[in-house]
Order: structure tokens, then C-alpha cells, then sequence
């Protein structure tokens, strides 16, 4: 952590008359100058935030600036979950002023998808925020569905195989956030079980995807490829054992009065507070209030799926962490409805003008095109050659026109807008993240509280900068 420093001389120096000049030196102070103008204060200061706060002096003489620190927190700090920067002005162990300094992890993504095919674009969405994946990757093709006016078109299948893995993925992004929050406040035993279950979500990712996260496996249209097979039996095993194991992290953190002391009242933002600043997801759940996408506007079939809208009444960081718990629970049940309503059936759309031409299969060499596509294409049928080279050289156009689409991920609203000017490529693609919208209450959660209670605070939010910045 680095740590910017800015405070008034103490009198336990000793002052010195200089004879050549006349003016009082501080004698023990290597940064003040030769000679300073009698009685005015001599300060020792790094970082470029002192103009300001020498200028908030200036204009509050009256206040006591001795105890005074700016620190910088991050953007290489553990706590900052990532790389932000907080600017923290403190009076003893009080955080008296907080400031959020983003975009060290700028990428460029949502840039690079006006030169890319809409189909690229799954590849570079689903790196924004690296916990939640499968979410960038629905709400891009959902726009682009939406442009498409195919809505209909997409396979039951795919729509299903969607949820399955969106839920799976809220179950691990749950898990890193307990993970992390509980490793900040000292309880690494939360931290060992949240990351043990996220690896089991993540050996699921990793069997039908091929990848542990990053995937570019939801394409407009579907799905790159249907479940391999054992894929369903190993999601079932996942659902008889998860519920245990939950349990040994709430009996760790629920009642534990050292967890509750540092999460009860911490963070505390009301329904005022969370309206005013956009908050979304369990920020916004933990007021009370059952603000949920997936129930008040529903997307990929949701509105067929029985589960309930978690809420808490405290408002404060504890709340968040319960709300985040029994959401799992809910996402478990749902997983297991997924797993009754998977049908026989196509995975991607029937539109071969549309469809991404390719029939995956795991081979000695890693994951590609299967032997039998490439024999069909390349000795069989001259128009599925045809369909294949265009649409991975050129791809598909897109009407002109633009569409919104939010879904709900497990950290709040993400949304994702899109604008089409009838080409290949994306005119622009914007997306709201939920942890830039969230991060906005960090200073009303954490000023006038402890520094220690700042870390909590941050964590309850569940930022992750790759979706900050992007």
C-alpha cells in the first residue's frame, strides 16, 4: 500500500534563530525550506492530492489539521479487489472523506467490438468481469437477438442450457465474494470453503465449455455446442453435496459474534441512499425491497422457473452476505429445474444465415470443428462451404437500430447496449456494469466509520475492475 502522507510540523522540534536571515528554521525537517517567513507552518507532503486539501485547509483555519492524513489505498492493495484506487482522507483511525480513483484496468473492450464481427464479440465481453462470464456473454446476444428480431427463433434448448449455466455462475461469483470479504476481516476458513466450492462450479465450466472461465460459449443464436455427455450427472452430483457443504460456511460466519460485530451496521446504505445512487442486486435487496430482473422482467424463459426473490431489512454488510448465501440456495434450485426441463433438440438457431457454422468436439489437439463438419463442408456441400467461409470471414448484418437489455447478474443490473448501422460489425456497443454503478456508494457507506470498516464496506459491494473499467 502505498501511503501518502500530509500533516503539520509537531512542536517537538526544536526552533533555531538564524542569524543571516532572521527567520525561525525547523531544525529535524530534511523537506522545509532554508528559511520560512516567522510564524507561519511549515508542512511535510507527497502525492497529488495535497493541493486540494491545502486549499480545504486554508478555508476551514479554524479546523485542526494535525491529524489530518491522506492515504492512498490501492490500486495494488489486496482489500481493493483488484486494481482501485482509493483516496482516503482519515482524522485518527475515521475516514472523513473517501474517494474512488478507477481505470487502471482499462482494456479497451467495448472499442475493440466495433472491429470485430457481432459473433467476435462474444470473446471479447465475457473478460470484463472475469466472475461473471456467462452473464456478459447472455446480455450481448440477447441485444443482438433483439436487433436480429429472432427472439422466438432460439431453441428451447439453448435458452435452458443459458440459465443452467448463468446460475452455476451466480453460485460461484457468491463464492468469491464470500471468499474474498471473509479473507479481508481475518476469517480465512470462509475464504478456504468459498474458493473449494467455486472450483467445483468451475470443473463444471471447464467439461462443457472447455474453459474454466472465459468461455465465448453463448453465441447470438444459442450455444457454441450442446452438454458433453456427463455433464448432467456431474451437475447432479454438484446439487447433492453443495447444500452441506453451504452449511459448514454458515455455521463459520452467521452467528459468530466476531463476523457479526464487523459486518452488523457496517456499510449501511437505506433504500433512500440506494435509490438515489442506482444501486442495484444485493446492495439494493439487503433494504428490503425485491428488486429482481428475472422476476419483473423476465428474459431466457426465467418466468417458467419456480424461486423467490431474496431480501434483507438491515441494510448494512451482514445483510449482503445472507442475501448472497440464500441466493445460492435459490440458484441450486433452479439449476435442478434446468436439469428436468432439458428436452432433446437443436442448441442453435435454424437460420444458417445467422447460425455460427460449426460443430464442436474435443479432439487429441484440444477443442474444434469435428471431423464429420469438416468432411460435410469441404467434400459434401458446396453451400455449407460457402455459409462457413462467409460467415467467418465477413458474418452476418445486422439491421440498423438500437436495444437495450438488462439481465440480473449477481451483482445487480447489467445491461447492455447496442447500435447497429446494418453492417458486419457493431456501430457501438456500451454496457452498464453493476459494480461502476455501485461503486459510486462507497464514500456515503464508509465516511464518518473506521478505516477498518472502509475494507468491509468495499467488500459487501463486490466490485471487480475488468467490468469497472472495461
Amino acid at each position: 500500500m502505498s501511503v501518502d502522507v500530509a500533516q503539520t510540523v509537531g512542536d517537538d522540534r526544536s526552533e533555531q534563530p538564524d542569524p543571516a536571515s532572521g527567520p525561525t528554521v525547523l531544525v529535524g525537517d530534511p523537506y522545509a525550506a532554508g528559511s520560512d517567513p516567522a510564524g507561519e507552518q511549515v508542512f511535510t507532503l507527497a502525492g497529488g492530492d495535497w493541493d486540494e486539501i491545502a486549499r480545504e485547509l486554508s478555508r476551514n483555519e479554524g479546523d485542526s489539521p494535525e491529524e489530518r492524513i491522506v492515504v492512498n489505498m490501492g490500486p495494488q492493495h489486496p482489500s481493493t479487489h483488484g486494481v482501485l484506487r482509493l483516496v482516503v482522507e482519515t482524522e485518527g483511525e475515521t475516514v472523513t472523506e473517501v474517494r474512488c480513483g478507477i481505470g487502471f484496468l482499462h482494456t479497451g473492450i467495448e472499442k475493440n467490438l466495433e472491429f470485430r464481427n457481432w459473433t467476435q464479440g462474444v470473446t471479447f465481453v465475457t473478460r470484463m468481469d472475469y466472475t461473471t462470464p456467462f452473464y456478459q456473454e447472455v446480455a450481448y446476444c440477447l441485444a443482438v437477438e433483439k436487433l436480429l428480431g429472432v427472439e422466438d427463433q432460439i431453441p428451447k434448448r439453448a435458452s435452458v442450457i443459458r440459465v443452467l449455466l448463468m446460475e452455476l455462475n451466480r453460485i460461484a461469483s457468491h463464492m468469491v465474494c464470500i471468499a474474498t470479504g471473509g479473507m479481508e476481516m481475518g476469517a480465512l476458513s470462509a475464504m478456504i470453503f468459498g474458493f473449494r466450492e467455486r472450483e467445483q462450479v468451475l470443473d463444471i465450466f471447464e467439461m462443457v465449455t472447455g474453459l474454466r472461465m472465459n468461455h465465448a460459449f453463448v453465441r447470438p443464436g444459442g450455444v457454441a455446442q450442446d452438454l458433453p455427455p456427463g455433464a448432467v450427472d456431474k451437475i447432479r452430483e454438484f446439487l447433492t453435496y453443495m447444500p452441506t457443504r453451504m452449511k459448514d460456511i454458515e455455521a463459520l460466519c452467521n452467528e459468530n459474534p466476531i463476523f457479526k460485530g464487523r459486518t452488523e451496521n457496517v456499510g449501511y446504505l437505506d433504500l433512500t441512499g440506494c435509490m438515489a445512487l442506482g444501486m442495484t442486486g444485493p446492495v439494493l435487496r439487503a433494504t428490503g425491497l425485491p428488486h429482481d430482473l428475472r422476476k419483473s422482467q423476465p428474459y431466457c424463459g426465467y418466468e417458467d422457473y419456480d424461486f423467490d426473490v431474496v431480501t434483507w431489512d438491515s441494510c448494512d454488510a451482514y445483510g449482503r452476505y445472507r442475501i448472497r448465501m440464500d441466493e445460492v440456495r435459490q440458484s441450486l434450485k433452479i439449476v435442478a429445474q434446468c436439469l428436468d426441463k432439458l428436452e432433446p433438440g437443436p442448441v442453435m438457431i435454424e437460420d444458417k444465415k445467422i447460425a455460427w457454422p460449426a460443430q464442436l468436439a474435443l479432439g487429441g489437439d484440444g477443442m474444434g470443428n469435428s471431423l464429420d463438419h469438416i468432411r460435410h463442408i469441404m467434400g459434401e456441400s458446396m453451400e455449407a462451404l460457402i455459409h462457413h467461409f462467409k460467415l467467418v470471414t465477413e458474418g452476418f448484418r445486422v439491421p440498423p437500430g438500437q436495444v437495450y437489455v438488462g439481465i440480473e447478474s449477481p451483482k445487480g443490473e447489467l445491461g447492455c447496449h447496442a447500435v447497429s448501422d446494418g453492417g458486419t460489425r457493431p456501430y457501438r456497443v456500451h454496457f452498464r456494469d453493476p459494480s461502476f454503478n455501485n461503486l459510486q456508494a462507497v464514500a456515503v457507506m464508509s465516511e464518518g466509520g473506521m478505516l477498518a470498516d472502509l475494507i468491509v464496506a468495499v467488500a459487501s459491494i463486490d466490485p471487480v475492475m475488468g467490468g469497472v473499467d472495461r
